[in-house]
């Protein structure tokens, strides 16, 4: 190709070289089982990233994580290199919900759950839009399923902080109406299809 006018149709091209083709994609949208102890980051001089985790045959230039999970917070972690989308999915005002499952270090009180869910004001003064609350487990350190759409910092943490109670293992596992697969170990990821992409939007 030695013309700059040459157009390349991503739809309906195909693109090669010495007759070996090759898959051309856009974008490229990422789920990442994220362990613990893993900085959500792009890169870091200091210590591993999400984006450390990718194997070479997913990797690319210009991967980023949509967001951020605490580096003790573990699960559904989206990357990808489409900043439009990533704006869209981290803006409250679309209302696309990320679903934790958060372990409590003491029994939720009477009325918690109905404050959380009333939207709670934390105490440095920071209000917090309604969560969705539900009781998986009841024990002495019971697990709660805790959807919002807003990605404070520590917020879920401040959140049962603020009621009196401490978080002490939290992992993700939905963004929208996508849940994280199950099949995937701490650590591992995988692309995920157009379909599983726009269910991303919706819940």
């Amino acid at each position: 190709v030695t013309s700059p006018d040459a157009k390349f149709d991503m739809e309906s091209d195909t693109l090669a070289l010495f007759d070996k083709a090759f898959k051309v994609k856009r974008f490229v949208y990422i789920m990442l089982n994220k362990p613990a102890g893993i900085l959500s980051a792009a890169k870091d001089v200091r210590t591993k990233t999400v984006i450390d985790l990718l194997p070479e045959k997913i990797y690319r230039r210009g991967l980023f994580p949509t967001g951020r999970l605490d580096k003790d917070t573990t699960g559904f972690m989206l990357i990808t290199d489409d900043g439009d989308f990533a704006h869209r999915i981290l803006s409250p005002k679309n209302h696309v919900f990320k679903t934790y499952e958060a372990r409590l270090k003491h029994p939720l009180e009477d009325g918690a759950a109905e404050r959380l869910e009333r939207g709670i004001t934390l105490s440095d003064g920071t209000a917090c839009l309604p969560a969705y609350i539900e009781v998986l487990e009841e024990e002495d350190r019971p697990l709660i399923k805790v959807k919002i759409r807003e990605g404070k910092y520590h917020q879920i943490k401040r959140m049962f902080a603020a009621l009196g109670n401490e978080v002490v293992a939290l992992k993700r596992t939905k963004i929208g109406d996508l849940a994280l697969d199950d099949n995937l170990k701490s650590g591992e990821c995988r692309k995920l299809t157009k379909d599983e992409v726009a269910r991303i939007m919706k819940d």
